[in-house]
C-alpha cells in the first residue's frame, strides 16, 4: 500500500473521538479510500469487520433494517464473517456505504452503543436518492479524500527529500538553480501525466509503460460515465464531464452550458452541478461577484468553471478521442515540446493541489472600461482578512496584466500576489512568481 497522509487524520479520530463519533470519508471512487481503511484497521486495532456493500449478500444487508437487538446485530456479523469482535477494540467498516442508506442511518444508534469503532467510505454520497428516505446521523464526522498529491507521489517513487528542500527554498525565498529546476519541472510534469490515482500509479512503476498507464486511467474514466448513467439517465452528465477539457481550452469567462448541452443553460442545470460536484470527481470554481475575504457569501452559481480532481485523469480526457494517448504524446509533454497551449492544463493541475490544501475554488473576471479590455484572476484565496490573487501560466513569461490590474482595482484588499509559471522562484516588483511545484505551500 501506498504512504497516505490522511492515515495521520484517521490516528487523530481515533484517539479524539474515542468512539463517540463516525468517521466518513467521502471521495471519488479508486482513490484509494477502501486500502488504507483497511491498512488502518489493520494496524491499530485488535480485529475488523469490513463490509463492502457493493458486493455483499442481501442477507447481510437486510440485518440493518431492524437494529433494535444490536446483540443480535453483531452476532450475526462475526458469525458471517468468521471474526471475533472485541470491546472499544474493533472496527466495523463500511464500504460503499451510499449502497446501503440504513446502514448508515445505523450509525446513530451503533455509535451510541459505543462497543466498537465505525469508519464509513462511499462515494456520490451526497445524492439526494441515497439519502432521501434515512435520518442522516449527526455522530457521523466527514472527511474528504482526493487523489495522491505530489509528495505521496514522490513518496511512491522512493523519493522522501525533495519536498523539504524545495519547502525550504520557498520559505527563503531562494531560487532553486537552472540545473535542478529543470529537473524538478521534468518530475512534477511526470506527476501530472500519471496523475495521483493509486492503480496508475502502481501501473507506472510496474512496467514504465505510458500506454499501459493510460489505459488504467480510461478504465477509471469509463467507470466514472457509467455512475453518471446511473444518476443521470439523460446522459447530460456525461456530457458535462466530457467537455471539461474543450471548455477550458476556450479560455472563456464561464463553462458555456449552451455549447454542450444545447437546450439548456447555467441556471437550468444547478443540480447537476452539485451532484458532479458531490461526486467529488469534478472541481467546481465559481465566480466571486464581490472579490473578498468572504468570497462564499457572494459567488455566482450560474457562473462557474470545471476541473478535474486528478490531472493525470484530465490529461487522458483531453485526448480522449484517440483509442489511447500515444506515448509520443506523453513524451512532447513530459519534456514540455508538444505544441499546443496547455495553459488549461497547469489550471487544473493548481486547481486540484489548492482544492486538496482544503481551499474553495474561486475566480474574478473584470471589464477596464479605460483599455476596453477583459481581465481574468485564475484563483483568489482568502487570508487574514485579506485576499490572495493567483494568475497561471503554462510558460515562463513573467506578463501579468491581469494581476496588475486587479490589483488596481482592489489594493486595499490584497495580502500576497502570486504568479504560477513555469520558470524558477523569482520576484517581480511585489508579485512572487512561484514554479507550479511550489503551489502546494500557499
Amino acid at each position: 500500500m501506498f504512504k497516505r497522509k490522511i492515515y495521520s487524520k484517521l490516528l487523530s479520530w481515533k484517539e479524539e473521538s474515542n468512539g463517540n463519533t463516525a468517521l466518513l470519508i467521502e471521495g471519488a471512487r479508486r482513490i484509494g479510500k477502501s486500502t488504507v481503511v483497511e491498512s488502518f484497521a489493520k494496524n491499530e486495532y485488535q480485529s475488523y469487520i469490513l463490509i463492502d456493500f457493493s458486493t455483499v449478500s442481501k442477507s447481510i444487508k437486510a440485518l440493518f433494517e431492524d437494529i433494535s437487538d444490536l446483540d443480535y446485530l453483531f452476532l450475526q456479523l462475526q458469525l458471517q464473517y468468521k471474526v471475533d469482535l472485541h470491546e472499544r477494540n474493533s472496527l466495523i467498516i463500511f464500504d460503499e456505504v451510499q449502497l446501503c442508506p440504513l446502514a448508515r442511518q445505523a450509525i446513530k444508534s451503533l455509535v451510541k452503543d459505543h462497543r466498537y469503532d465505525y469508519i464509513e467510505t462511499g462515494s456520490l454520497i451526497s445524492i439526494k436518492k441515497n439519502i432521501q428516505n434515512i435520518l442522516i446521523p449527526s455522530e457521523e464526522r466527514k472527511l474528504s479524500m482526493y487523489p495522491m498529491d505530489y509528495e505521496e507521489f514522490l513518496w511512491a517513487l522512493g523519493d522522501h527529500t525533495t519536498t523539504a528542500l524545495v519547502r525550504k527554498l520557498f520559505d527563503s525565498r531562494h531560487p532553486i538553480g537552472d540545473k535542478l529546476h529543470r529537473k524538478l519541472m521534468r518530475d512534477f510534469r511526470l506527476y501530472m501525466l500519471v496523475g495521483g490515482m493509486p492503480q496508475a500509479v502502481n501501473e507506472y512503476l510496474q512496467t514504465n509503460n505510458f500506454r499501459k498507464v493510460d489505459t488504467i486511467k480510461r478504465d477509471i474514466l469509463n467507470l466514472y460515465e457509467d455512475d453518471f448513467k446511473k444518476i443521470d439517465s439523460t446522459g447530460k452528465l456525461s456530457l458535462l464531464f466530457d467537455a471539461i477539457p474543450a471548455q477550458l481550452n476556450k479560455n472563456a469567462a464561464r463553462y458555456q452550458v449552451s455549447s454542450v448541452l444545447a437546450n439548456d443553460r447555467a441556471d437550468s442545470i444547478l443540480e447537476l452541478i452539485a451532484e458532479l460536484k458531490d461526486s467529488k470527481i469534478v472541481l467546481v470554481s465559481y465566480h466571486a461577484n464581490d472579490p473578498n475575504a468572504g468570497m462564499s457569501t457572494n459567488k455566482d452559481l450560474c457562473k462557474f468553471k470545471l476541473f478535474l480532481c486528478d490531472t493525470g485523469l484530465f490529461t487522458t480526457l483531453m485526448f480522449k478521442d484517440k483509442d489511447f494517448t500515444e506515448n509520443i504524446i506523453y513524451e512532447k509533454l513530459l519534456n514540455d515540446t508538444l505544441n499546443t497551449n496547455l495553459g488549461y492544463l497547469y489550471e487544473n493541475i493548481v486547481a486540484q493541489i489548492l482544492t486538496c490544501n482544503g481551499n474553495e475554488l474561486f475566480y474574478y473576471t473584470f471589464f477596464n472600461e479605460t483599455s476596453r479590455h477583459n481581465y481574468e484572476i485564475d484563483f483568489l484565496l482568502a487570508s487574514r482578512n485579506k485576499i490572495c490573487p493567483i494568475e497561471v501560466k503554462s510558460s515562463g513569461y513573467k506578463t501579468h496584466k491581469s494581476l496588475d490590474e486587479f490589483c488596481k482595482k482592489y489594493s486595499d484588499r490584497i495580502l500576497d500576489k502570486y504568479l504560477v509559471y513555469t520558470k524558477d522562484l523569482a520576484k517581480d516588483s511585489d508579485i512572487l512568481c512561484l514554479p507550479v511545484y511550489m503551489v502546494p505551500f500557499l
